[in-house]
């Protein structure tokens, strides 16, 4: 990758060359860049993370994802949060990255592998949209002690779905204390890697879902490993059976499957993935 510091120009200013996708998956926006040809190199450092996802001097995003071809209907992604830090899984961006994998022309196929650092993902386009078949959600609290409830919160359960998520059922979303509720349970001492911290309650035959994310330490618009979080507790809670929707903070509906697997649940996520903008980045202060 060709960069270097700006001649006579402040420490810390990178002028890059770079092509990248700006994507939004249900209003979870990221950035991508195709390293299939060109590795990341300093693009992949948190510095630099942190300066492309910051917003009003970046491109501003929830995370960073690089995207490789392998041939043979077969992709890999790393995901970064906006913090710099790796996430081992992001629904929306994998959900993103098989849409963008398709418009490039990268995958063809009626199935294809996406290679994360959770592990290996089937994916398909249906109904015009992409769908994902994540890992079996084997560890599951429909109760978490440690963390008591509050007088408004009916429900407190945990799943691991690639990321750690505690899922609340609130009486009201839209007037929970999202941040700072959930920025006190994303730190809990008894969550051993943290965890996301989303908040459900009734939205029609759906459910209204909102999230504090890890790693962004923020409310994002949405989050698609929290949606399949909820999705099961929903079902173990006797709240939901079949197909689960859930309307995100954006508005965007995510849908949830999910099936018996031993001692767990197989999920399969599906929602909207867009394309809002492509372009080059030039300059990147760090």
């Amino acid at each position: 990758m060709a960069t270097s510091l700006v001649g006579n120009a402040r420490q810390g200013l990178m002028r890059l060359n770079r092509a990248f996708y700006k994507m939004s998956g249900s209003g979870n926006d990221f950035v991508f860049f195709d390293v299939t040809h060109e590795p990341e190199g300093e693009l992949g450092k948190p510095d630099s993370i942190r300066a492309i996802s910051a917003r009003g001097t970046g491109v501003g995003a929830d995370g960073v994802v690089f995207l490789t071809a392998q041939g043979d209907d077969e992709i890999s992604i790393r995901y970064f949060n906006s913090d710099g830090s790796l996430g081992e899984l992001c629904g929306n961006a994998t959900l993103c990255s098989l849409r963008l994998a398709t418009e490039l022309g990268l995958v063809d196929g009626e199935e294809v592998r996406i290679h994360t650092d959770a592990g290996l993902i089937h994916a398909r386009m249906a109904d015009g949209l992409p769908e994902i078949d994540l890992a079996p959600v084997t560890e599951i609290s429909t109760e978490v002690p440690a963390i008591p409830r509050i007088d408004r919160e009916e429900l407190l359960g945990f799943a691991r779905a690639g990321v750690p998520h505690i899922v609340i059922l609130d009486k009201d979303v839209e007037e929970a204390d999202i941040v700072g509720r959930g920025s006190r349970i994303r730190r809990d001492p008894s969550l051993r890697d943290g965890a996301n911290v989303n908040f459900l309650s009734p939205h029609g035959r759906d459910w209204k879902i909102r999230t504090y994310e890890r790693g962004v330490e923020a409310e994002t618009l949405a989050c698609g490993t929290g949606a399949v979080a909820a999705g099961i507790l929903l079902i173990e809670w006797g709240r939901a059976s079949g197909p689960v929707g859930l309307v995100t903070r954006s508005h965007r509906r995510l849908e949830v499957r999910v099936r018996r697997d031993g001692s767990g649940w197989k999920p399969s996520l599906r929602g909207p993935a867009e394309i809002v903008f492509s372009g080059e980045l030039r300059d990147l202060e760090l």
